[in-house]
């Protein structure tokens, strides 16, 4: 860490060097000192952390081992904290970005020198056209109104909106996937991973096999944008975390509003949030005070049944139905309840468990919000688990609010696609199927035979796919695998076949295993081959397809 001079010092280069930023009127050329300055700052211990949460603009950057946390700061305040013998290292590069002036073309699309997300209208206008697209699947259904939308005299606003996907023609219920984007407003990567994952399963619909089975017999529920005012204030490059509410107290365009994610009415005004109106993380005047917060919470509880009691210690069955997942940048995390305290959720184990199964795929470190980073309350992932008992995540994703493309792009988008897919698989059991093994690498001996002939269906069982940033999960022995034909195995009157282990012997974490598939009896067609694996202590995973055609 920079001394206290030198952190001064590194705010006077700043406003010197080549990456400066243009004045308003370019063509003078003077250079302007950045509005929103990037740092990293010290914390003395967990207190001291929670303490800066409900003063500062904190990103979820906290390195714990070091003890210092990234935040966006003004100027004023990145003084007082040097004055106050605090470390305060300014992040040149990160700031740059940050407050690099925008020119929108209107020839291009895409956010104005972030081509790869998509603006509110564009994010809405896609999601309009899966419901044109794909009409069997997908449904855009108005479900609340933005803050903006609600009050007169200001900007039009927006309507909340949810995608709803699943195949229409078969009846549920059905389990249920609620994905959530852009809560916070300059959190450009969110909306459009959530946007892309949509996109890709039902675009996959009848050609990939899990997708799907997965639209056949569960349901998603996506809301791209929960904060469409804050993010079109966003989206001109302004660092907008909030929503519109103006109401709140005197603040500048950026810091008016609320926290969304604070104002939720599940454990409303502890810790964590701030009562200062023009602070980052503002909780509201009250509880779920927010139209789009009122909006998402009465969603939220249509689809899920309450599954936990109204006691601290109550945990929600493990049989629990339902997941929920906040998309949020930045910092690397796959974070689970509670938020408020580092007292451990009652169902703490099995959502560690899960939160591993995820990071197996984007590598982000699994931990309980208040552990690992700092506490927050009134959270939409606290709402959901504290109030439903639904298995409730955020990722904080990459390591910037305006992320590049390029890393989005190659980074991201394919860390996260993978653990997004295996959310909706687990969605049905979450707390149970997570602690199973996965069955993957699904081949046919021939994918496309005349009825009669038998087929060899191959597959991996693999009790060993955790993540293993923030603690390692204990693996098993396979004991068993089996497959069904064009159902899964829940389904009622769902027959299973054994699939035997390659080598002779279910002794190992991981095994190949196989089965003589008879085709005999099958209807010339299209078949769905479903495979799952059970670990020594009686856990079956989510299952995985592969398509088989009888001719």
């Amino acid at each position: 860490m920079p001394s206290h001079s030198a952190a001064l010092v590194a705010l006077a280069a700043l406003s010197l060097s080549p990456l400066s930023y243009a004045h308003s009127n370019p063509s003078k050329g003077v250079a302007a000192e950045p509005s929103t300055l990037v740092a990293k700052v010290s914390f003395a211990s967990r207190e001291d952390l929670n303490g800066l949460a409900e003063k500062l603009d904190l990103t979820a950057a906290v390195d714990n081992e070091n003890r210092t946390v990234e935040a966006l700061l003004s100027r004023a305040e990145f003084d007082a904290l040097v004055a106050s013998g605090r470390k305060v290292e300014l992040l040149e590069e990160q700031t740059r970005i940050l407050n690099a002036p925008r020119e929108q073309d209107m020839r291009l699309q895409g956010i104005s020198g972030y081509s790869c997300y998509r603006t509110v209208n564009e994010t809405y206008a896609a999601m309009a056209r899966l419901e044109t697209t794909y009409p069997n699947l997908a449904e855009w259904k108005d479900i609340g109104d933005s803050w903006d939308k609600v009050t007169a005299g200001g900007a039009a606003g927006d309507d909340l909106r949810v995608l709803i996907l699943t195949n229409k023609s078969r009846p549920g219920p059905k389990p249920r996937f609620f994905l959530m984007g852009a809560i916070h407003a300059r959190e450009y990567t969110t909306a459009e991973m959530a946007t892309r994952f949509a996109e890709q399963l039902a675009s996959r619909y009848g050609t990939d096999a899990d997708a799907t089975w997965l639209l056949d017999h569960h349901e998603l529920h996506v809301v791209v944008q929960a904060n469409p005012d804050g993010r079109r204030i966003a989206e001109t490059g302004a660092s907008k975390r909030k929503n519109t509410n103006t109401t709140q107290g005197s603040c500048n365009a950026t810091t008016w509003g609320v926290d969304l994610n604070r104002n939720s009415s599940f454990d409303w005004g502890g810790g964590g949030a701030s009562t200062s109106f023009c602070n980052e993380t503002y909780r509201g005047r009250s509880a779920a005070s927010e139209p789009e917060v009122q909006a998402l919470q009465s969603y939220i509880r249509s689809i899920f049944p309450d599954q936990r009691g109204t006691g601290s210690t109550d945990a929600a069955p493990a049989d629990a139905t339902g997941l929920l997942i906040s998309l949020h940048s930045y910092g690397g995390y796959v974070l689970y309840p509670w938020g408020a305290s580092t007292t451990p959720a009652p169902n703490a184990t099995q959502l560690r468990t899960l939160g591993r199964k995820f990071n197996y795929f984007n590598g982000y470190q699994a931990c309980q919000v208040a552990s690992c980073l700092y506490a927050a309350t009134g959270s939409t992932d606290a709402f959901s688990y504290g109030e439903l008992g639904v298995a409730s995540y955020t990722f904080e994703m990459g390591s910037a609010f305006f992320e590049s493309c390029t890393s989005f792009e190659n980074t991201i988008v394919p860390k996260n696609m993978g653990a997004l897919y295996y959310a909706f698989k687990a969605a049905r059991r979450p707390y149970q199927v997570s602690a199973g093994p996965d069955a993957t690498t699904l081949a046919l001996s021939a994918s496309t035979v005349a009825q009669g002939t038998n087929v060899t269906l191959s597959a991996r069982a693999d009790d060993t796919r955790y993540g293993t940033n923030g603690g390692t999960e204990a693996s098993q022995a396979i004991r068993a695998a089996r497959y069904s034909i064009d159902a899964p195995s829940w389904v009622s009157g769902t027959p299973t076949y054994t699939m035997n282990p390659v080598d002779g012997a279910f002794n190992a974490t991981a095994e190949a295993v196989q089965a003589t598939v008879f085709t005999a009896g099958l209807a010339p067609g299209r078949h769905t081959l479903f495979v799952e694996a059970q670990d020594s202590q009686g856990n079956w995973g989510v299952p995985s397809a592969v398509f088989l055609t009888v001719q």
